[in-house]
C-alpha cells in the first residue's frame, strides 16, 4: 500500500508532536478560520463544523493523492464552550471553574483527499475530571503563559502544574489528535495498518488506553 502524503492543517506543537508517533511523512499548514461559536451551536457541531473548515481551506495545500488532516478541539461544561483564555485573568475564571469538577473534550478529525472528493470525519469525546489544585498553583501555572493558547487553559500533559486527576477515555484525544481515530481513518482510505500505534502513544503518555481495542475494531467509544 503506498504510504499516505499527510498535510497536517495546524501549527500545534502538540498535534505535530502526536502525528510524528505514526510514522508517516507529513508537512504542515496553518488554518486561519474564524473560531466564534454560532448562536445556539452545540459544542460537537461546533467542533466538527471547525475541523470541516479546516480541511476545506487547506485543500489546496495537499499534493495529488496526499491528505489533508484538519483537526480541532474544544473543551466543554455542559453545552458551555470554553475556548482560549482572553487574557490572564480570564485563564483563572476558568481554572477555578474546571477546578475539582468533570468536564468533556471534544476532538474532530478530518481527513480529506482533495484530488479524489473524498473525506472521512471522526469525532472523539473523552470525560476529564480535574483535581483540586490551590489558588497558589493556579497562579504559579498561570504566570508561564502556558494556558494562553489552550481551550479550557489548561495542557493535560503539563508536568508541574499536572491540572488532571482522571480520564475517561484517549489521553491523545485531550492533547489533540487522537491516535486510533486517525489510524481506524486511514485505513478507512484504503491505506494499510500501523498496528504499532496504540503501543507507542500509551508508551510515549505513560498511559493505559481503555478504548484502543473497541475503537480501531469499528467501535463507536470515545
Amino acid at each position: 500500500m503506498d504510504t499516505p502524503l499527510l498535510v497536517l492543517a495546524s501549527n500545534s506543537p502538540r498535534r505535530r508532536q502526536l502525528l510524528g508517533w505514526l510514522g508517516l511523512p507529513f508537512s504542515t499548514t496553518s488554518a486561519d478560520i474564524d473560531e466564534t461559536p454560532a448562536a445556539g451551536e452545540k459544542p460537537v457541531d461546533y467542533v466538527l463544523r471547525l475541523a470541516v473548515e479546516k480541511s476545506r481551506v487547506c485543500a489546496r495545500f495537499a499534493p495529488f493523492g496526499g491528505i489533508v488532516l484538519a483537526a480541532d478541539t474544544t473543551v466543554t461544561d455542559g453545552d458551555q464552550i470554553i475556548g482560549k483564555p482572553l487574557d490572564l485573568d480570564d485563564a483563572r475564571k476558568i481554572l477555578n471553574k474546571l477546578r475539582n469538577r468533570t468536564h468533556m473534550v471534544h476532538t474532530a478529525i478530518v481527513l480529506t483527499i482533495p484530488s479524489r472528493g473524498i473525506s472521512v470525519t471522526e469525532l472523539c469525546s473523552t470525560a476529564v475530571k480535574m483535581r483540586a489544585y490551590t489558588q497558589e498553583e493556579i497562579t504559579a501555572y498561570i504566570a508561564t503563559g502556558d494556558p494562553l493558547d489552550k481551550a479550557g487553559a489548561y495542557a493535560i500533559q503539563n508536568e508541574d502544574f499536572h491540572p488532571v486527576s482522571k480520564i475517561s477515555g484517549c489521553y491523545a484525544s485531550v492533547m489533540g489528535l487522537p491516535l486510533c481515530h486517525l489510524e481506524r481513518s486511514l485505513r478507512k482510505l484504503g491505506f494499510g495498518s500501523r498496528n504499532s500505534v496504540p503501543f507507542r502513544c500509551q508508551r510515549e503518555l505513560a498511559y493505559t488506553c481503555p478504548i484502543y481495542r473497541k475503537v480501531l475494531s469499528g467501535e463507536n467509544v470515545g
